[in-house]
Parts: C-alpha cells; structure tokens; sequence
C-alpha cells in the first residue's frame, strides 16, 4: 500500500473513473502507472512528471499496487533521476507525480483509455 498526494478534484476524478468502470480507485491508478510510466523513458516526459510535483497537494489517498507496478516506481524514480539529474526520493512522491500526470490529460480520453484497457477483460474479472 502507497499513500499518493493529489488535489480534492484529482481524487473526485479518480472517483469517478472507477465507478464509470466498476472498479476501485487502486485499479484505476494501476491502470494509469500502466499508462504513463512507459513514457518516462523520453526526457520531456521526465520533466513533466517533475513539473507535476510543482503543484501543491493537500490530500492524500492510500491506494494497493501490485508488487510488480509498485516495484516499477522504483525503476521509474532511477529513469527520472538519469534523464533530469533530480531525486525524487520515495515511490510515493513517483507514485504522485505519475498519478497527477496521467490525471491532467482530458476526463474523456482517460475514460476512453480505460474502457480499452479493460475491453479484453473476461466478465468475472471485470466484476472482481
């Protein structure tokens, strides 16, 4: 379990994507790693995960990740730390970064993402 910091209205978001998607707000933060920490090899995308962490954030939220995705951070904290010589210390500050990121693309396209991401779900997992 992480804690990640976000705004109210990132966390409403958030909200709102896994009830669109009948799942929990942990999965939806799953998905969106999925989405954005691929990107972090390009040095732009390393600097706009660090322009992510510029905005204050004053709520936190515990979300559950995988071993194998919350090891990710780890690995995505190095990549950033190569591409733009800045540490960013724990998995929960990449964890924030990434989840603001990902959140600051357009509410539609998230939900489009995340209807196609889980389109190839069998039912009983879709329902889990």
């Amino acid at each position: 379990m992480l804690t990640v910091r976000i705004t109210a209205a990132e966390r409403a978001l958030l909200r709102r994507l896994a009830q669109g998607h009948h799942s929990d707000v942990s999965e939806v933060v799953a998905d969106g790693l999925l989405d954005v920490l691929p990107s972090l090899h390009c040095v732009a995308d390393a600097h706009r995960l660090l322009g992510a962490l510029t905005v204050p954030a004053p709520c936190a939220l515990t979300v559950w990740l995988p071993a194998a995705l919350a090891d990710l951070l780890v690995l995505a904290s190095a990549r950033v730390a190569q591409s733009t010589g800045v540490s960013l210390g724990s998995s929960c500050i990449v964890l924030g970064a990434a989840v603001r990121l990902w959140l600051a693309q357009d509410p539609q396209r998230l939900a489009a993402n995340l209807s196609t991401m889980h389109a190839g779900r069998p039912a009983a997992l879709a329902a889990a």
